[in-house]
């Protein structure tokens, strides 16, 4: 049996993952373990689950897969300097000695960290390999998806070179076909709007998408101005507008000078114009999307295509893709991101060293659904019922234990009567999305469920939309989506059967035209908490057979409300990643308004605890989010 562990470190988003013989077994972030949000380093924690997952040592690997090639991104590093200077003096003086130090000198850096782990020595570690970071985000795309010969899109900021790419997958093999190279990135175009309108670069991208429903396209031409686009999706950007190749910032004077005056502060309101810029920029990434899958379809012919880069969590531009691309099917690796780098770079070298060719799943391209090899991204920790009852008589919690038959009537009864409930069941999911085991869970036909749970539960803007789970049977009932969406990286529209009017809007008593943020209390749909103000919806479909238990429980729910879906959001609050353990969950829900706390079999209320340690965990300072 073949035994190899992927990793990703040292950029952001850390993560490792273990196959066994192929098989994807094990598969984490270092963030949830660690408690830092994108953690970049070296994966320990990570690295240990999986091992332990699989019961074995670290002596035990067959070799060890990198994401990236440091010398590489150096060579470009020193190019980009060399190209602009002097300017970028200070940046260079401030990047060189990590690199000097550590970068590289990776392969000595990474032996040293797996011999602290290990306690072995450095001679002792199993075979250190290397992927580039495009062909491990391809890897991670093509290798699990249900297709045997597909497209593969990856679009990101930037690895070493490569800042978008197309490839050919088909059986074992991956054939690169196009490259575009840094700096003229998709992901760093969209991340400098992100950054001029406030947010933080490689974290706030989804704050972005989600305010571009509440603005107009208004600044699409001026942002034209910025790349000279090919018929076939390549573009230059002008770099006299951007400042991210040599500076401390994304954006130039010239950048604020078009868009009409410097970035906003993180902490400044927000203003129309800033709606305007996240609708205009999200509509020319969509279109630029299209023109690649465009030329993806037409190099490739092929008629399903597989998506991975961070640029793939952009589920707006998803929905769109598969509505009106070339692709009869788009499949999305769930960790689309660096994370996901881990387990692409692991599966590249399981299927390199592959000589017989490789059996579709199906005779037939199947559709893209829990037929793929994902397991519904649920790879990460679960815990027993007796690991946590340990943790709730640790911390002295009244509870109520339920039976398996008594366990999702009684969940569902509490989130019809309004209650938010915090639901942590078994494996957590790899990705940045909650797929229903580190979930929070509310009642979708709410109208005050969606400013609830973003103000008083996750404690983050008012705008941020969130999504329904919907058992996969109903879910055309409800939204015109003509696929499977287990990973929750698909936008679709609420179908206009269940729409409420809003082109005049009730304000103040009186009608009239709303605009902006105002929009954000008048209901879009019989489904408020779910329903964008755009009508749209981020869906994730429910399947029986890849989360029985999440399943469960939304079908009790639709037996009393006759609605099969939930309002389902990250278990996690401001500045910090989606909780990992029993602790964390508690943590979670004594530090929030939530009213109910599931783990396993066991039920706690909040109005029975302690107020003293209810107080002690609101007392906690959250980060920045």
């Amino acid at each position: 049996m073949r035994k190899i562990l992927g990793i990703s470190c040292y950029y952001h988003d850390s993560a490792a993952a273990l196959l066994l013989d192929g098989v994807i077994v094990a598969a984490a972030q270092q963030e949830r373990f660690s408690r830092i949000k994108h953690d970049a380093g070296f994966p320990s924690d990570a690295i240990q689950y999986c091992l332990t997952e699989a019961g074995l040592r670290l002596e035990d690997i067959d070799a060890i897969v990198y994401y990236d090639k440091p010398l590489l991104k150096f060579e470009r590093l020193l190019e980009t300097y060399l190209a602009y200077a002097p300017r970028g003096l200070w940046s260079f003086i401030k990047a060189m000695p990590v690199w000097l130090k550590e970068k590289l000198l990776l392969k000595s850096v990474l032996r040293g960290e797996f011999s602290k782990l290990s306690g072995t020595t450095k001679q002792q570690i199993p075979q250190l390999l290397f992927s580039q970071h495009h062909q491990a985000h391809a890897a991670s795309a093509f290798y699990p998806s249900p297709f045997n010969k597909a497209a593969v899109i990856c679009l990101d900021g930037v690895g070493e070179w490569v800042a978008s790419s197309i490839w050919l997958g088909d059986g074992h093999q991956l054939t690169p076909l196009t490259e575009q190279h840094f700096p003229h990135s998709l992901g760093l175009l969209y991340s400098a709007f992100t950054s001029y309108c406030g947010f933080k670069v490689n974290s706030g991208e989804y704050k972005l998408m989600g305010l571009a429903p509440y603005g107009e396209p208004s600044y699409v031409k001026q942002i034209y101005q910025l790349l000279k686009v090919h018929a076939d999706g390549s573009f230059v950007l002008d770099l006299t507008y951007f400042d991210f190749e040599v500076g401390n910032r994304m954006t130039s004077a010239k950048f604020h000078q078009l868009f009409g005056g410097p970035p906003r502060d993180a902490k400044a309101p927000m203003q129309q114009k800033h709606m305007d810029l996240a609708r205009s920029i999200q509509q020319v990434i969509e279109e630029l999307v299209l023109k690649i899958a465009e030329h993806a379809h037409k190099i490739t012919q092929c008629e399903a295509v597989c998506l991975a880069g961070g640029v793939a969590l952009n589920c707006v531009a998803n929905g769109r893709l598969l509505r009106e691309g070339p692709f009869k099917q788009v499949w999305i690796q769930p960790a689309a991101g660096d994370a996901g780098g881990a387990l692409g770079a692991a599966l590249l070298a399981w299927h390199q060293s592959q000589t017989t060719p490789a059996v579709s799943p199906t005779a037939a391209m199947p559709t893209a659904t829990s037929a793929d090899q994902m397991q519904g991204s649920l790879l990460g920790p679960a815990f027993s019922d007796e690991q946590i009852f340990q943790r709730i008589q640790h911390f002295n919690l009244p509870h109520q234990q339920l039976t398996e038959q008594t366990l999702y009537d009684t969940v569902a009864d509490l989130l019809a009567s309004g209650n938010v409930v915090g639901w942590f069941q078994g494996r957590m999911e790899f990705g940045p999305r909650a797929l229903g085991n580190r979930s929070i869970l509310g009642d979708p036909r709410s109208p005050q469920m969606q400013r609830q749970l973003n103000l008083k539960i996750k404690q983050r803007e008012s705008f941020r939309p969130f999504a329904p789970a919907v058992l996969a049977e109903a879910c055309s009932d409800y939204f015109e989506l003509a696929s499977d969406s287990p990973y929750m990286l698909l936008v679709a529209k609420v179908k206009s059967a269940w729409h409420l009017a809003a082109d005049n809007e009730l304000a103040n008593g009186n009608q009239q035209t709303l605009f902006g943020l105002d929009r954000l209390n008048s209901p879009r749909s019989s489904l408020p908490a779910i329903t964008h103000v755009d009508y749209s919806a981020r869906v994730q479909t429910v399947d029986a057979k890849t989360n029985p238990r999440f399943y469960q429980l939304i079908q009790s729910f639709a037996e009393k409300t006759s609605v099969p879906m939930l309002i389902n959001t990250s278990f996690n609050v401001r500045g910090e990643p989606p909780v990992c353990s029993p602790d964390d969950a508690i943590a979670g829900f004594l530090a929030t308004d939530m009213d109910y706390l599931v783990m396993g079999n066991y039920l706690l209320n909040k109005a029975q605890q302690d107020p003293a340690l209810i107080a002690h965990f609101k007392a906690r300072e959250f980060a920045d989010d």
